[in-house]
């Protein structure tokens, strides 16, 4: 799993034009499944997230989790994280995971965040077109990959 983490002050995903996910402070994330994922990846990585320390101290030093504010997470499914861009111009999808293996493991994945953070998971739709608004606080953006758990 692959997963792009930004630090937010607010976000928001359409789909046909009707907000079907907002947020106010928190993380912005796009999740990138491919087939070799497992439960343990998306176990390991929603444990990740939510201890990731991002948010300002009273010292304006990043040192707080987004448990420690209350934050909100919105999760967007994204394939082309797993984009392969060696040959040609033309990204190759290749690696990312089919609807059958990727659709129950994003579901899951929303799931444990949910647990793991102690609240409801806001999230796009699942294979559609959607339009994804947030503005990114700092900017801070994270890359995470359970294939590199260095």
């Amino acid at each position: 799993m692959r997963v792009i983490i930004q630090r937010v002050r607010e976000a928001s995903v359409k789909v046909e034009g009707h907000a079907i996910g907002t947020i106010g402070q928190g993380y912005m994330i796009l999740v990138g499944i491919e087939n070799s994922d497992t439960k343990e990846d998306l176990e390991w990585l929603s444990n990740k997230i939510v201890g990731l320390r991002l948010f300002d101290d009273e010292n304006g030093v990043m040192n707080l989790s987004i448990k420690d504010i209350n934050g909100s997470i919105l999760l967007v499914s994204q394939f082309t994280l797993h984009a392969s861009t060696k040959k040609g111009n033309r990204p190759s999808y290749i690696n990312a995971a089919k609807p059958d293996i990727s659709m129950p493991l994003y579901e899951a994945m929303i799931l444990q965040l949910a647990k793991d953070l102690g609240k409801p998971i806001q999230t796009g739709q699942f294979g559609a077109d959607m339009k994804v608004s947030l503005i990114n606080d700092g900017p801070v953006t994270i890359s995470i990959d359970t294939k590199i758990k260095e």
